[in-house]
């Protein structure tokens, strides 16, 4: 999932610095995410899940246990303000399923209708299998200030989510990427697609506008 536009010159970050986020900094990354991902990631537009600045209770809830973690980074300015931030997480060998009766057991429809998705398109490849392994680092959420979009942010979110993903040790990193310019972002970093689920092929309510085609499962094999 991200909220993230196409990426140009990184002289461009100037001024700006990539930090892992301390519990501090939870409620300051909660706020970005208000004002510049939870209304403005491509399924939660289309589904309308809230409005700017809004909070939204089980994606806070998501936000914070992924954050928990402990692997998570975030773009700060000079004034220390977040401007940029990827959510990321670790996965379990059969973590999946019980994530799935947990969701079938919320209230809120939309909610359920955009993760039933994005667990509809990680049912489709069994990567544990594929990779021979056990866990996965998993980059859930890449979001950047819609005032610093097309300044090359999500690159550097993806450089140094690599980064905490390798000296961690993990073997494989993988993003269930909702919109076009995240997607490029990944690509421009090596990640290969092993699969997607076009929009067209979803429920009308979850398909984002133009230029949004598809959900694409990316991986990137670690050194």
């Amino acid at each position: 999932m991200s909220s993230s536009s196409a990426p140009s010159s990184p002289g461009e970050t100037k001024g700006l610095r990539c930090t892992p986020v301390p519990s501090k900094r939870y409620h300051d990354v909660l706020e970005h995410l208000k004002y510049n991902f939870f209304a403005d990631e491509p399924l939660n537009r289309a589904i309308g899940l809230c409005r700017k600045g809004e909070s939204h209770q089980e994606l806070e809830r998501h936000c914070l246990f992924t954050l928990a973690q402990g692997i998570s980074c975030m773009i700060v300015d000079e004034g220390d303000k977040i401007v940029g931030t990827a959510l990321n997480g670790i996965v379990k060998r059969g973590e999946r399923e019980e994530c799935e009766r947990r969701l079938a057991e919320l209230q809120d429809d939309k909610f359920k209708s955009i993760f039933g998705l994005l667990y509809k398109i990680n049912e489709k490849v069994d990567i544990f299998a594929k990779y021979d392994v056990d866990e996965l680092f998993d980059c859930r959420i890449l979001s950047v200030d819609e005032t610093f979009r097309g300044k090359g942010l999500a690159d550097l979110l993806i450089k140094n989510s690599l980064k905490i993903a390798k000296d961690a040790g993990f073997k494989v990193f993988k993003a269930d990427s909702t919109g076009l310019f995240s997607q490029k972002a990944f690509l421009k970093n090596d990640f290969k697609i092993i699969t997607e689920i076009r929009y067209s092929d979803v429920d009308e309510r979850l398909r984002p506008g133009p230029p949004h085609e598809a959900l694409k499962l990316l991986v990137k094999i670690l050194d």
